[in-house]
This record gives structure tokens, C-alpha cells and sequence, in this order.
């Protein structure tokens, strides 16, 4: 409780204790980019026409995708109106479909490159964007290897910006282009260890509808608090103050308040094991001494009180 409560305070909401008890135990840590790595918010840096770009943001108008949102911002920048679309399909995974004008598009990853506009296959625009690592990343990325803890980045995108991200974070492990409905298989394969003796510990760090699998999936799921309400729903921590940073505090309040449960367990039995034979009458026949059924009653309050106060040290350990 003074764990979940210390959490709280630093901006990390912890739902249940079994999450805070097994981060401490993680051996692979798995970063989704965009939104968790990256601010999810970037730009449209590429030259579109303006009729294109007008049918590709009518088509991403209701998208949650920070592309699809790019593109309706650089749109609406441009003092473009949307247009109505009909028989809309969105493709996990690969994009969207829709009827713009009684003209069928698709909007998304094809062989002509990440994100495209496309008509009866034929390539009507391409649209490239800029992204930015967020504060701190690179810095957690070294804190989590100096740990042993084996780091990874899994995305949907495409090899050449997952790879740059990469090289921005000093992430090594790098696996791009996985869909939604895979993240959660790699998830469990990367649970698996090689020697096939103990299980290994996984945390993943999302914030996306396309991430709620893979959260669930994993030992730990952590949330970005700027992610969808299903990502939340399916992590066991979410970090509301939004610093990737946080994942650091997360695992170091784990370790701290698994190091206190076990201070409590070892003076709890150790105190027990010394006064529950003298309380029996153990060194009467030694002494002649017995213990007043009162001071044992004392003593057994106090056994409780020490380890209150044990756990309330919680609240100043740095973290």
C-alpha cells in the first residue's frame, strides 16, 4: 500500500500489486515508437498536391494515427475542405479504404512505400513525416542496459525509421514492420529464455489501441498516460505524468518495496521464532522465568507497529 501510494505521488498509477511486485524482476524491456519513444506528434514534411492531400485527410479525418493526424493538420493548415467519405474500412495493420467523390482510395502501407495514396494501384502521393525522440529516452535506454535489462524496440513501422529511432535511443535490438495482432506474439517470444530453465521477465511500454495486446501480454504492461483509454485499460502501470523517465522510477520502486516486504518477513519470523518458545514457558525450567501474558501481548503489537513503521520508510527512500 505505502508502495502503490509513493507511486501515486511521482505520477505512476499502479493497479495492482503483482505488477509492482514483478517489475523489479524484468530481464527484457520492449519500447513501441511512436507516442512512447517519440512525441507522437509529427509533422508532414513532404509536398503534396493539394487535391490529394485534401481526399487523404478527408479519408483520416476520424483517425486517432498521429500520420492520420498530420495530415489533417497540415490540411486544415492549409485551409483545405474535407470531404465526405463513404464505405470507410480501416485495415489493421495497413491502413484505410473509403469512397471520396465516388472514387475508391487506399491510404496506407503499400510496395511503393510507408504511407501512400493509391487508386486502382496506381500511386497518387506519398507522404513522408518527422518525428522526435522525447526527453530523456536515450538516458533511460543506458540506465536499463547498465541494469542487464535486454532493451527493444517493436514497431509497425517501416526498417529505415524504426532503425534510425534506434540509433537516436541507442536501442541495438531493433524489429520493425510487425503488426498489431504480432506484437503480442513477440511479446512471448521474447519470454521465452534460450536455457528454457526459468521464465523470462518481460515489461512493454506502449500507448496505442494496436499496443493493448502486447500490454496484456506481457509480465508488465506500462501505459504512456497520453495513450488511448485501451492501452490504460489492458497495462498494470500507466505513467500520468507522461515522462518515459518514469519506467526508471517504476522499476526502482519495485526493488525498493520488494526489499522492504522482505525486511518484514525476515524481523516478523526471526521475532517469533525468539518469543514464542519463551512465551511457552521455555526457559522455566532454566530461570524460573515466565513472561506475563500481558507483555506478551505488548510484544506481539510491537512485532506489528515495527513493521508499520518499516513500510513507511517507504516514503522517503529515493527512488
Amino acid at each position: 500500500m505505502v508502495g502503490i501510494g509513493r507511486g501515486a505521488q511521482q505520477g505512476i498509477l499502479i493497479k495492482d500489486a503483482q505488477s509492482l511486485e514483478i517489475a523489479q524482476k524484468i530481464k527484457t524491456l520492449i519500447f513501441d515508437k511512436t507516442g512512447t519513444l517519440t512525441k507522437g506528434k509529427p509533422v508532414l514534411v513532404s509536398r503534396v498536391a493539394k487535391d490529394l492531400l485534401r481526399i487523404a485527410a478527408s479519408l483520416e479525418q476520424n483517425s486517432e494515427h498521429p500520420f492520420g493526424r498530420a495530415i489533417v493538420d497540415r490540411a486544415k493548415k492549409e485551409g483545405l475542405a474535407l470531404r465526405s467519405v463513404t464505405k470507410f474500412k480501416a485495415l489493421p495493420g495497413r491502413g484505410i479504404e473509403g469512397t471520396v467523390g465516388g472514387r475508391k482510395f487506399f491510404l496506407g502501407k503499400t510496395r511503393y512505400g510507408p504511407v501512400t495514396l493509391v487508386r486502382a494501384g496506381q500511386l497518387l502521393a506519398s507522404f513522408s513525416f518527422a518525428d522526435t525522440l522525447k526527453d530523456g529516452v536515450r538516458q533511460v535506454v543506458n540506465d536499463l542496459e547498465k541494469r542487464g535489462i535486454e532493451v527493444w524496440l517493436v514497431t509497425g513501422d517501416n526498417p529505415e525509421t524504426a532503425q534510425k529511432i534506434a540509433r537516436e535511443a541507442g536501442i541495438k535490438n531493433v524489429l520493425a514492420g510487425v503488426l498489431p495482432d504480432q506484437k503480442a506474439t513477440q511479446v512471448q517470444r521474447l519470454s521465452q529464455p534460450s536455457n528454457k530453465v526459468t521464465h523470462n521477465y518481460v515489461a512493454f511500454v506502449g500507448d496505442g489501441v494496436n499496443d493493448a495486446p502486447a500490454l496484456a501480454a506481457a509480465d508488465v504492461g506500462i501505459a504512456m498516460g497520453t495513450g488511448t483509454d485501451v492501452a490504460i485499460e489492458s497495462a498494470g502501470i500507466t505513467l500520468l505524468n507522461k515522462d518515459i523517465r518514469s519506467v526508471l522510477t517504476a522499476l526502482n520502486l519495485s526493488r525498493a518495496t520488494l526489499g522492504v516486504i522482505k525486511q518484514n518477513l525476515f524481523w516478523a519470523f526471526a521475532y517469533n521464532v525468539v518469543l514464542i518458545p519463551v512465551a511457552a514457558g521455555v526457559l522455566y525450567p532454566l530461570t524460573g522465568w515466565l513472561l506475563n501474558p500481558a507483555l506478551a501481548a505488548l510484544a506481539m503489537a510491537a512485532s506489528s507497529v515495527s513493521v508499520v513503521f518499516n513500510s513507511l520508510r517507504l516514503k522517503k527512500v529515493a527512488i
